[in-house]
Order: C-alpha cells, then sequence, then structure tokens
C-alpha cells in the first residue's frame, strides 16, 4: 500500500473518532458517572478493540478475495452497499440505546463492534481497499489470500489507531474542559455527516468501477 492509501485510512479513523456515536461520548458519560478519568481511558480501549474486529472483518475480506475479474463487481456491489446504507442512515430515525452504563469491558467491545457494524465503518473502507492491489501475489491466486487478508488487517489496525487517537483527544478535552453541558447547546449531527459520506463514497466507488 502506498503512503497515500495509509493516509486516508488515517484520515477515515480520525473521522470515526470524531463521531460521538462511535464511543467517545460514551467513555466521557462513563468517566463522569464515576468521577473518574481512569474510567474514561479504561473504557476507550474496549471500544477500540469492537471498532477494529468490526472494521477488520470488512478489510481482511475485501483484500483477501479480491482477483481482477472480481474487482469490478465488489466495487459496484461495494458502491451499491454504500449508497444503500448511507440513505438508510439518513432516513432512519432508530438509534441503538443501551439501558446501563455499568458494563464489562467485554460488553463495551460487543457494544462498539454493533455500532460500528450499523454505521457502516467497515464499508467506509471499501473505496480504498478496492483500488489497491492485491499484495503478496497475482491477482486470482489462492496464495495471495493469507497475504492479502493480513494487508487489510494492518489497514483496518492503522485505522483503528487514529480513531482511537482522536476519540482519545476529543474525550478528554470534553472531560476536564468543556463538559457534556456543551453538548446540549452545540451539538452537531454527525450521524447525518457521516451517512452522506456514506452516499458519497458510494457514489464515487461506482463511478470509479
Amino acid at each position: 500500500m502506498t503512503v497515500t492509501t495509509w493516509a486516508t485510512l488515517a484520515a477515515l479513523g480520525a473521522f470515526h473518532g470524531l463521531n460521538p456515536a462511535m464511543g467517545w461520548l460514551f467513555a466521557v458519560a462513563r468517566g463522569l458517572q464515576e468521577r473518574s478519568r481512569a474510567v474514561l481511558l479504561r473504557s476507550l480501549l474496549p471500544i477500540a478493540a469492537g471498532h477494529l474486529a468490526s472494521v477488520g472483518i470488512v478489510a481482511a475480506l475485501v483484500t483477501a478475495t479480491r482477483s481482477v475479474t472480481a474487482s469490478t463487481t465488489l466495487a459496484v456491489v461495494g458502491g451499491v452497499l454504500l449508497v444503500a446504507f448511507g440513505l438508510w442512515r439518513l432516513l432512519s430515525q432508530r438509534h441503538f440505546r443501551w439501558a446501563g452504563m455499568r458494563l464489562s469491558a467485554a460488553q463495551l467491545a460487543g457494544w462498539s463492534f454493533l455500532m460500528s457494524s450499523a454505521h457502516g465503518a467497515g464499508l467506509m473502507l471499501l473505496p480504498v481497499l478496492v483500488t489497491e492491489p492485491v499484495p503478496g501475489g497475482h491477482p486470482g491466486h489462492l496464495s495471495a489470500a493469507p497475504v492479502g487478508a493480513l494487508a487489510g488487517l494492518a489497514a483496518a489496525g492503522v485505522h483503528t489507531v487514529a480513531m482511537l487517537g482522536t476519540a482519545l483527544v476529543i474525550a478528554m478535552l470534553v472531560y476536564q474542559v468543556l463538559g457534556v453541558g456543551v453538548l446540549r447547546r452545540a451539538w452537531f449531527n454527525v450521524d447525518r455527516l457521516w451517512a452522506g459520506v456514506l452516499v458519497a463514497a458510494g457514489l464515487v466507488t461506482l463511478i470509479q468501477a
């Protein structure tokens, strides 16, 4: 993968980190509830792990199963999924809610996995991954699949590290300086922006295919 590809993956991760629905707001709420910065920090790690699992599954499958003949099909299918999922998010008024805040690390990771999957986090990597050549072998060769899967997992790892770093900075800023009260006075619907980006990325993928 090129430097541009890694930078794009990191930028998408940072964008995920900005989205309060991806976990930083949950971590801040838990920290304020327990009156503990340590609880906030501990919450972010399983949240990042769940995000990594969601994104990693998509990235590994995309990079491991491509071939020259399948690339166009994958791009078209991925583009349609992006557009459909983005439109569904734009039109949907339903949001996932959790009954309580007393969650274990495993429950936090599971919540993050579901939220990341529901928000199409892994789908956003499709426009980046489908344009990359198959590493470690010729397209369509079975031997290239394991190497491709590892490349996909590496891509998901870079993406998640950027997401975690961004979420950490925002969570600490809100917890230490702003407090959750500012979110009631100046709330910006990142989920709507996120859905719009999904649609735009899907259209770009279809055009390139």
